[in-house]
């Protein structure tokens, strides 16, 4: 049985391309996500989908602002995908703690926050005013892996597993 935020996670995944029947991986170097005291650490996600960069290049210059927004939705889902993976359901977040947004941004963008605004959004949506807020660093930079717009990773708090509980 899916939760209903198992299922508005499953409608915004679905809204915007990501694909939840593919398991995401990593590089044999580094962990999507480690488990630590009830912390969920889970690894940047750029805005990949079906295996592509789907939004890449500076925004400011030839990403523009409501791309990079997409951008943004895209990687903070992808991030949300991992946290699924690994929890088993969304119900087992109990509180999103940090998330930290990396823009490849040409030199006279000053948008960063309002980019990041769409990722914020999409977690206040999944979770709520209570368990969605969370803190927020965010950072234009000079160039990101595949040439990406951007890179988001998160930081949060896990409850205990439920016995039995469902990933869809």
């Amino acid at each position: 049985m899916s939760s209903q935020r198992d299922l508005t996670f499953k409608k915004l995944c679905a809204d915007i391309g990501v694909d939840l029947t593919q398991q995401l991986r990593a590089v044999p170097r580094y962990e999507l996500a480690v488990e630590h005291d009830g912390l969920l650490y889970v690894s940047g996600q750029i805005p990949r989908l079906r295996g592509a960069v789907a939004v890449a290049g500076r925004v400011g210059a030839e990403v523009s602002f409501e791309e990079a927004r997409r951008a943004a939705r895209i990687s903070v889902l992808r991030a949300l995908a991992i946290v699924r993976q690994h929890a088993g359901s969304m119900l087992r977040v109990s509180q999103m703690l940090r998330m930290t947004v990396h823009i490849q941004s040409a030199p006279n963008f000053t948008e960063h926050s309002e980019v990041a605004d769409a990722a914020s959004d999409v977690l206040y949506e999944l979770f709520g005013e209570a368990a969605g807020g969370h803190t927020r660093t965010t950072t234009g930079v000079y160039q990101l892996p595949k040439n990406a717009a951007l890179e988001i990773d998160l930081l949060l708090a896990l409850g205990e597993r439920e016995e039995g509980a469902s990933t869809f």
